[in-house]
């Protein structure tokens, strides 16, 4: 099978289109035939190692020390069609249409990959009808991310929510959740050209971040959920409410022990917690799709042989919603 090999620690240029072979599913896993894969920032991090020393190095144990050589495919993301299932698989039958993700497994930038049929890590679920491969692709990672934070936060309805960097993969996904499933007043900060995009997918309210900074304008909120890591903490926190909530998703080692200490010692609360994918919330996150109460976001789609333009776009932090790797043409 063709796959994109992961080749060296660095610039996209490491990621190479080469043949490989077939997997072949054990007794307790599926075999998908990949339609659609995607490219995160998460995706581009584990590529060029870029991390901080205290979680580079055990990145480098777990991927290969001086090049990666227990892991040579990446991506996450997928969706397309189960060929084969293993003896003990009884949650699928070959032909079902299916997204996930395979989480730390990594895998989805090739034409086949084998998954548990019951992941301990990552999601596996049958994709919404509704949903084209190529939709259906960018929504466990995404999607998981933000339903994850809003359900740490505790989001009550009428609350008042900002996210910073809302205009990616998880960004969307929160805009979505928070309006229309969670009921809260949102705000949505990001780059001008993806504010028109935050206002149709139901943001109340939204900020360029390169002309206004938010923790300097006055405004506080009850809960503010910081996508991109790169908001200043002490001025975070000083934008909550009393008994607000600081959420981040990307945190750097500095950020997480002023975290600990904040929710100890003040009336606010910061939350890092890292996602849980399950299977059940993915099948949750499809049923509201197919209830038209959250969409995915396409912005641009790469062949399989360009994955490293697609890797070179999404470093540049332009991406709108979902960036996406196309095995098979819908």
């Amino acid at each position: 099978m063709k796959a994109v090999i992961w080749t060296n620690y660095g610039a996209p240029e490491v990621l190479q289109l080469q043949e490989v072979a077939k997997p072949t599913p054990k007794d307790d896993q599926v075999l998908i035939r990949i339609h659609a894969a995607t490219v995160t920032a998460g995706d581009c991090e584990i590529r060029s190692l870029r991390f901080p020393a205290w979680l580079a190095v055990p990145m480098r144990l777990y991927a290969g020390i001086n090049r990666p050589t227990r892991v040579t495919i990446l991506g996450q993301e997928f969706a397309g069609d189960v060929e084969a299932v293993g003896k003990d698989v009884t949650a699928f039958q070959v032909g079902d249409a299916v997204f996930g993700t395979t989480g730390f497994g990594v895998g989805t930038y090739a034409e086949y990959v084998c998954l548990p049929a019951v992941p301990e890590e990552g999601a596996l679920a049958h994709k919404p009808a509704s949903m084209s491969y190529a939709e259906a692709a960018g929504v466990p990672t995404g999607g998981l991310e933000a339903l994850h934070f809003l359900r740490k936060a505790n989001i009550q309805p009428g609350e008042t929510l900002l996210i910073n960097g809302a205009g990616g993969s998880i960004g969307t996904f929160a805009v979505q959740l928070a309006k229309q499933h969670f009921g809260a007043e949102v705000t949505a900060v990001d780059s001008a050209a993806k504010l028109d995009l935050l206002r149709a997918l139901g943001a109340d309210h939204v900020i360029d971040y390169t002309q206004q900074d938010f923790t300097r304008n006055g405004a506080t909120y009850d809960v503010i959920l910081d996508v991109v890591g790169k908001s200043p903490f002490g001025r975070s926190v000083r934008s909550l409410n009393a008994n607000g909530r600081y959420l981040i998703a990307n945190p750097r080692l500095a950020k997480a022990f002023r975290g600990l200490w904040t929710s100890r010692l003040t009336n606010k609360q910061v939350i890092l917690e890292m996602t849980t994918q399950r299977t059940a919330d993915l099948i949750y996150l499809g049923q509201l799709i197919e209830a038209g109460t959250i969409k995915s976001v396409v912005d641009r789609r790469y062949p399989l042989a360009q994955t490293a333009e697609a890797h070179r776009y999404v470093e540049q932090e332009l991406k709108q919603g979902h960036v996406i790797i196309t095995v098979i043409d819908d």
